[in-house]
């Protein structure tokens, strides 16, 4: 694990957006910890969590994208903070865009604000986590629709690592479906490897008996 890994996971934990307890999540599973990236809220948050992304993106893409494309909704301040973060701290000037929930039926109209794709376009997908992939398969014929690009990959913040809607995690479905690669700035396993029984701002957040209900959870659930 590098060092700006180690320093996202407890930036996460800080910015309350890395908890644990009990909650449920969206597919119906009972989980024991929970990611919630709209905690994010402030201009500081905003600019570190960008340059996280783009760290992230350099090592694993290197210069193999030309494109930052953020679904809608939390994947757009995503795009905008890695773009910004991508050009001040690594020197790539990379467009983005981001899709509207509805089309745009006046003015210049369209499904897509920000930059527009070009035919060969390499373009990146961000997003904070995936866990049925549900957001991907609705952008990507989107991405096709506006323009003869190529799919450069998917970046998350966090890789669960959890069966997705077979036996695959959600990352391995996308590679699998869409030929791309997927990746993300830390896995689960990074997660639990760092906090465990680790202080982050005189805390201990995963001691003995929350990282047994995680390897409970896993067990049922991991890819």
């Amino acid at each position: 694990m590098q060092d700006y890994q180690r320093g996202f996971i407890e930036f996460m934990v800080a910015s309350g957006v890395l908890t644990f307890g009990e909650f449920v999540t969206k597919s119906g599973r009972k989980t024991p910890f929970f990611i919630n990236t709209g905690n994010y809220r402030t201009g500081e948050q905003a600019g570190r969590l960008g340059e996280y992304y783009a760290q992230a993106m350099v090592a694993q893409f290197g210069d193999g994208f030309d494109v930052l494309f953020g679904p809608a909704y939390k994947g757009i301040p995503l795009a905008v903070a890695a773009a910004i973060a991508l050009a001040v701290r690594h020197g790539r000037n990379v467009g983005y865009c981001f899709n509207r929930k509805e089309a745009k039926d006046h003015g210049e109209g369209g499904a897509l604000v920000g930059h527009r794709l070009r035919d060969g376009e390499r373009v990146l997908i961000i997003e904070d986590v995936i866990t049925a992939g549900t957001s991907v398969r609705e952008t990507v014929p989107l991405l096709l629709a506006a323009a003869k690009v190529r799919l450069a990959g998917l970046i998350v913040g966090v890789d669960r690592m959890e069966k997705g809607t077979g036996e695959l995690s959600a990352l391995q479905e996308v590679r699998a479906s869409y030929g791309m690669p997927a990746g993300a700035i830390v896995t689960l396993t990074d997660v639990v490897e760092h906090l465990h029984n680790r202080p982050v701002n005189g805390k201990v957040v995963l001691d003995d008996a929350t990282k047994a209900r995680i390897d409970a959870y896993r067990a049922q659930y991991g890819a």
